[in-house]
């Protein structure tokens, strides 16, 4: 049931045609097509900017390679006896939640962080090919003995 009488409602809909075409055209008027032309080509840069992780990846990880079969099992750098924990979050390549369940069958290169009471996997980062590439300890001794940046996101082997 509509709350506004018919009356008002096409006035409200045409008023707000009308400004908002006005201002476009005013804009349009005021800055130039040389100006809007610009603004439209720097679009796609700012867009790739946003493309890299926005979260930083913990130092507290660890890197491995994860097989995912069904929920809640992982074959991770080998060891069939892994499990994901219930509050387990997976997150994508542009640092999105994946559920696992979409995983099953598919193998990739992580970084992960346990939960330690449990020893369950709590967190899993899906990792593009540039991240990987990135030095990463795979154990917890070598994440003890090497040194970490966090403004550059590495690893430095002393």
């Amino acid at each position: 049931m509509p709350r506004c009488h018919p009356t008002r409602r096409a006035a409200k809909n045409a008023f707000s045609g009308a400004f908002s075409g006005a201002f476009i055209g005013s804009a349009f008027a005021l800055l130039g097509a040389p100006v809007l032309s610009s603004l439209v080509a720097l679009a796609p840069v700012a867009a790739h900017a946003q493309a890299s992780r926005p979260v930083p990846i913990p130092a507290t990880t660890l890197r491995g390679e994860m097989t995912f079969g069904l929920p809640p099992e992982v074959v991770l750098n080998g060891k069939v006896a892994t499990r994901l924990s219930p509050a387990t979050r997976i997150r994508g390549q542009s640092n999105t939640l994946v559920m696992s369940g979409t995983l099953s069958g598919q193998t990739h290169v992580v970084n992960y962080s346990l939960d330690a009471p449990s020893g369950l996997i709590l967190d899993v980062w899906l990792l593009t090919p540039q991240e990987a590439a990135r030095r990463w300890p795979t154990t917890r001794e070598e994440a003890a003995t090497w040194s970490f940046d966090p403004i550059s996101q590495s690893w430095a082997k002393p």
